[in-house]
């Protein structure tokens, strides 16, 4: 099962591709229509160990954010909105037809974050079948297990599969405990702070072992001046985690097939199939 975070694969298409696309006529940008399926199509030709997976792409749902922001205004605050910054969403209408058209389904909840979406998917396709979240969001840490691997395309070929192992290798935390990593440590991403001098060496020192955030307190690790900045925080330490920690029970409006999707052609070909080359 492959599960697509669409927003995060669109931005990364759009300016991340290496020569901008245009229409035959010079007069429409198709950079980021182009890239998506140009950077989808190579996914699962090159990354995968399966030769025909199911495909679904997650899209943030036009409302996805309200429950975090209302927990926390500065959620995502420090995102830009100006036209430059926006420019992927010009994409998104034809994406979403390119789908359709070549029989790649798609999904969105309205007022869910695709992170939710493809967390409450994993959680049910892994009962069954290894799956792979195509992203370059580290939110989807959490979710790695021996079923559920991650595949960011911006790394190095032999290192774009992410593990749980790795993980711990690299941060000294289990997946489980990423929620509570990030909440010290902060996100810059999702403009969430963490506590200010706790970088990730000392919060892996206070998570060892497999110590859970709400245990902190009474454990006896938060000492000296980092401890009395994790005290003085602890609310909004709290309300980081749980901002961080994806929901996993979502009522989505798809059902897991387990068959085969179809394959995608050459992204020339989806552009000339929509008709605007």
């Amino acid at each position: 099962m492959l599960l697509v975070d669409g927003f995060n694969l669109l931005w990364a298409g759009t300016f991340g591709f290496p020569a901008p696309i245009f229409s035959r006529d010079k007069t429409r940008e198709l950079t980021g229509l182009f890239a998506f399926f140009a950077l989808l199509r190579a996914a699962i030709r090159d990354d995968l160990d399966v030769a025909q997976p199911e495909v679904l792409v997650v899209f943030d749902g036009e409302h996805g954010t309200a429950e975090r922001v209302a927990a926390d205004q500065e959620y995502k605050a420090n995102r830009e909105a100006t036209p430059e910054a926006l420019k992927p969403l010009q994409f998104l209408a034809p994406v979403k037809d390119g789908l359709d058209t070549h029989g790649i389904r798609w999904t969105e909840v309205e007022n869910a974050e695709a992170d939710d979406v493809i967390a409450t998917l994993a959680s049910q396709a892994s009962a069954t079948r290894p799956v792979v979240i195509m992203s370059r969001d580290m939110d989807f840490y959490q979710l790695l297990d021996n079923r559920v691997r991650i595949l960011n395309r911006s790394r190095m070929s032999s290192q774009r599969i992410i593990t749980a192992d790795e993980v711990v290798t690299r941060f000294g935390v289990t997946p489980t405990q990423w929620p509570a990593f990030r909440a010290l440590t902060g996100d810059k991403s999702d403009n969430i702070p963490g506590v200010r001098g706790v970088g990730p060496k000392v919060a892996a020192t206070l998570l060892r072992d497999g110590m859970q955030l709400r245990d902190l307190p009474g454990s006896g690790r938060l000492t000296g001046a980092k401890g009395t900045a994790i005290t003085t925080a602890w609310a909004d330490v709290l309300r980081w985690e749980a901002m961080i920690t994806v929901r996993r029970g979502l009522n989505v409006p798809v059902a897991l097939r387990g068959e085969a999707s179809p394959q995608l052609p050459k992204p020339a070909d989806v552009v000339e199939k929509l008709g605007l080359w």
